[in-house]
């Protein structure tokens, strides 16, 4: 359809057709999105941007390549514009050693730090069938692979998750960036070599079987209600470690992890109500701490890594905002036999 009244005929899209032909592939593209740009706030922005910019050239699409393959050239191109205006997302670790006195006063980091954010399963993934739900399960979105993602420069990142995420040919990748084949492959190799010096290889890594994971939030969110700083040893690994934004302090073993918590943190049985979910493919916890009333007020989100031995990392993010993106209310009232 064209409208006239001018030298150059506009096109309209076919509004049905474009929903049909684009709708599939949202869920996937805010987790490609998110992988780029380590925010859900950001990667839901540049979601929207991409579905305006291909609704707009929707009418002139030649269908050179699938659907899908130029979803992802839109999207891809506008995580770089993105992160051509913006520092990386980092956490704790990512801004010093961890500190080994578990005494500390946690040092805030500056305003102008930019925070990884950890994003709900259920952004990402609504049934089986989903392409998401695959990416999901090969264990793409974990919190400290997206951080190290972060280390990355905007073009190797890209490449590096579209080859090797997301399986799109080599050939496609340049189209989609505007380079060549040759070029494609050098800044892949460029960006595996970067990333097995900043994230352990996955075969490192003795995963749990789902019962066992699902088994280790349970214990931790009984241990941290209840505030028992002896549970909460026992379920950390020997070298775990320990971060909470938006502080730059951090910690590592689990005797000095425990020793912070049992200070600073965990406070008397009640003052923490958690409620279990998942992010990242990762076990983790809605947070809320009580307040002089005795409501509890929404907190943030807590990840996990765990292991078949215990938990390796505690991945605390002291954003309240997190949990209504969880689907959770900034408010909690505890089970009627927690009261």
């Amino acid at each position: 359809m064209t409208l006239g009244g001018s030298d150059e005929e506009t096109v309209v899209p076919d509004s049905e057709a474009f929903v049909r032909d684009t709708e599939p592939f949202r869920r996937e593209l805010l987790a490609h999105c998110y992988r780029m740009l380590g925010s859900v706030d950001d990667a839901t922005d540049v979601v929207q941007e991409t579905y305006l910019r291909a609704w707009r050239s929707y009418g002139t699409f030649e269908g050179r390549s699938s659907v899908r393959t130029w979803l992802y050239q839109i999207a891809t191109n506008a995580c770089l514009t993105a992160l051509a205006h913006h520092s990386r997302r980092v956490l704790p670790s990512g801004l010093g050693g961890p500190e080994p006195d578990p005494e500390a006063v946690p040092v805030a980091a500056e305003p102008a730090v930019r925070w990884l954010q950890p994003a709900p399963d259920v952004l990402f993934a609504e049934g089986a069938a989903d392409p998401a739900s695959i990416i999901l399960a090969r264990e793409d979105l974990r919190v400290a692979l997206v951080a190290s993602l972060q280390y990355l420069s905007g073009v190797q990142r890209a490449v590096l998750i579209l080859r090797e995420v997301l399986s799109f040919p080599a050939t496609e990748v340049a189209v989609m960036l505007g380079t060549t084949t040759t070029a494609v492959k050098s800044t892949l190799q460029r960006a595996r070599a970067r990333l097995r010096e900043l994230a352990p290889a996955a075969d490192e890594i003795i995963q749990p079987t789902e019962p066992e994971a699902h088994e280790f939030l349970e214990q931790y969110i009984a241990a941290f209600q209840n505030a028992d700083a002896s549970a909460l040893e026992r379920l950390l690994c020997r070298d775990a470690t320990l971060e909470a934004t938006p502080f730059t302090t951090w910690f590592t073993g689990y005797e000095t992890c425990v020793a912070y918590l049992r200070t600073r943190v965990l406070g008397s049985p009640g003052d923490w109500l958690m409620l279990p979910t998942r992010a990242n493919g990762q076990p983790a916890a809605v947070a809320y701490t009580k307040d002089r009333h005795g409501a509890y007020e929404a907190y943030g989100i807590v990840v996990l890594s765990v292991t078949s031995g215990g938990i390796s990392q505690i991945f605390s993010f002291h954003q309240p905002g997190l949990v209504v993106v969880f689907g959770f209310p900034p408010t909690a009232v505890p089970p009627i036999g927690a009261r």
